[in-house]
């Protein structure tokens, strides 16, 4: 097909959620508050584990980073999301389209692959007690978090130069809030087949690999727990794991239902409604699931609150 004659796209519209106004003014309320939750509560936990020394350890020191990745994540959809809900046109251009699904899809892949480092980390402590501060030295928690990064700009890159290299000359609304892959690429002027198997392929074997060593892992740990003989050190080490796998369940099962799925079974709006929950509820789940379900994290709290109420009164 010849697309020389028709008019190149410089910018998309976003359906978004509803035009009624008594409903954008509970999404709007809602998703600031989701937004905001999410904001403090990871900015909350950066905070902790930097001033807590008894948080300066391998798993505290990824979580960290799973708090920072969460906060840009949110950061890169949430303020444009709010800014559009009462917005006549819900307007951005075609630069800003790519970048914005750039951002997005690297610290979505980062955030799997620090699971996965998170996974492993679980595994060394719980398998290899002995060994674990010999094995989880500095470096190697070093190379475990940019192993994540790396992969994330890769698959961020690959995906966004395949996608917005095609033709985009015919509509301009995207059924969506945000630029994800799927909704953009129905827009194009071209065979987008190849596109889709590409994400297919890449979203598949990512997932199917980080889920393989985090189920390995688990396995592994599972077992090392129940050979633990004191029934302290067992709810102890399966309260640290219940809060990683929670989280681990909730990303990866709904990352697989919207990106690993055949096209036959594909909607744009069904995709849009579960988008909601790994754009903006999981990043706010994460600080609550990892705090209120960590001891140790629960006892840096009070710590701090302590402090600052002594400094107060003096």
């Amino acid at each position: 097909m010849d697309y020389g004659n028709q008019t190149v796209v410089t910018e998309f519209f976003f359906v978004g959620f509803t035009d009624c106004f008594q409903r954008q003014v509970i999404l709007f309320a809602l998703f600031l508050l989701v937004y905001l939750v999410t904001f403090l509560g990871n900015l909350t936990m950066i905070t902790l584990i930097w001033i807590d020394s008894r948080l300066h350890t391998p798993m505290y020191f990824f979580l960290s980073h799973l708090s920072f990745v969460d906060v840009c994540s949110s950061s890169v959809i949430g303020p444009k999301m709010l800014t559009d809900i009462f917005a006549e046109k819900k307007v951005i251009s075609f630069f800003g389209c790519a970048t914005q699904f750039w951002f997005f899809t690297q610290f979505v892949v980062t955030e799997c692959f620090l699971l996965v480092s998170m996974a492993y980390d679980r595994y060394m402590a719980i398998c290899k007690p002995l060994l674990y501060t010999l094995i989880m030295s500095p470096r190697v928690c070093a190379w475990l978090v940019v192993g994540p990064y790396t992969v994330g700009l890769i698959s961020a890159t690959t995906h966004t130069m395949c996608a917005f290299r095609l033709p985009y000359c015919g509509p301009k609304i995207i059924n969506h809030f945000f630029c994800d892959l799927l909704p953009v690429l129905s827009l194009a002027c071209a065979d987008t087949q190849v596109n889709k198997f590409l994400l297919f392929i890449v979203a598949g074997a990512l997932g199917v690999l980080g889920g393989a060593i985090i189920l390995v892992s688990y396995v592994y740990v599972l077992i090392a727990i129940l050979r633990i003989r004191s029934a302290d050190g067992r709810c102890k080490a399966f309260s640290t794991c219940s809060s990683h796998l929670t989280a681990v369940s909730i990303f990866y099962g709904t990352l697989f239902f919207i990106y690993v799925r055949p096209s036959s079974s594909f909607s744009l709006d069904i995709n849009k409604m579960v988008s909601v929950f790994y754009t903006a509820v999981i990043p706010m789940l994460n600080p609550l699931i990892y705090s209120l379900r960590n001891k140790e994290v629960k006892d840096s709290f009070r710590r701090m609150f302590e402090r600052k109420k002594f400094l107060m009164s003096r």
